[in-house]
């Protein structure tokens, strides 16, 4: 019986962004408020409560996908963020860390045509345990097509 109950919660469906400008995709989870997409078609935020996902799509501006990369990093620092993990690939790059009591985990993933697309996951360090599946299915699901 408690099995039977039980199994809405954990069925809840996931929803699919599809971005058109930068042909990416991402799955957003269950509960999470869409929020219009932004003016110049990039990307799009989305919300829980405190927790806050944004995910967009850029042209690559520095020497390299992972300049960019470093870029990216260099800008959560300057805005107070300290960052304690960090795996830098050409293809991809994960980085997260801390500011106060809040947790960020940056994730973006090289396109094709010199563009790249990225998701930021900002919570309550409350939260941590909690969202660590829901990053795991962020990253698995953060795709771009050629």
């Amino acid at each position: 019986m408690l099995i039977a109950l039980a199994a809405p919660a954990f069925a809840a469906d996931w929803g699919q962004y599809d971005n058109a400008r930068f042909g990416y995709t991402i799955d957003v989870p269950p509960g999470f408020e869409w929020g219009p997409e932004a003016d110049n078609g990039d990307g799009r935020t989305f919300r829980e409560g405190a927790t806050k996902l944004v995910v967009w799509g850029g042209n690559v501006m520095e020497p390299g996908f992972e300049g960019e990369v470093a870029a990216a990093m260099d800008f959560v620092e300057t805005d107070g963020w300290a960052i304690s993990y960090q795996a830098v690939t050409p293809s991809w790059a994960s980085f997260s860390g801390a500011r106060g009591r809040r947790i960020l985990y940056q994730r973006m993933v090289a396109l094709c045509d010199g563009a790249y697309a990225a998701f930021r996951l900002e919570y309550s360090a409350i939260d941590l345990g909690k969202l660590d599946s829901v990053v795991e299915r962020l990253v698995r699901s953060l795709k771009g097509g050629c």
